[in-house]
């Protein structure tokens, strides 16, 4: 079973954008920018590790693959629109913050149809 590359590197960024954002909401943020910037690191790094798991199991399923590159896309698309309402008060990015959210929901959704479909005796 050979790891998802593209996949992998993705993910391996979108790691160390979180722990970047993370840092600098624990270091350099103020307190009224500190939470979104901090929820949307979490979220994101939660998503890369899940990206990962996906990057390595890639080979069983398209449907495992389909599922990372919806994490890293929504982890990213997530944490990023949180830090622009945080850091440049763009409000607008509200309404594209849950469109990150439903990215990451059908990549959880798209893992668990993945698990069911490949039966025990094929893992």
């Amino acid at each position: 079973m050979t790891p998802s590359r593209p996949l992998l590197l993705f993910a391996a960024l979108n790691g160390a954008m979180a722990v970047a954002v993370g840092a600098f909401a624990a270091h350099g943020a103020g307190p009224g920018v500190k939470t979104l910037l901090t929820t949307g690191a979490q979220y994101q790094m939660v998503h890369a590790v899940l990206a990962i798991v996906c990057a390595i199991w890639a080979g069983h399923s398209s449907l495992v693959r389909l599922a990372g590159w919806l994490a890293c896309l929504g982890g990213m698309v997530f944490c990023l629109s949180l830090s622009l309402i945080a850091l440049l008060s763009l409000s607008a990015m509200g309404m594209v913050a849950p469109i990150g959210g439903l990215l990451m929901i059908a990549a959880w959704l798209s893992l668990a149809v993945a698990a069911v479909r490949n039966s025990p005796a094929s893992a």
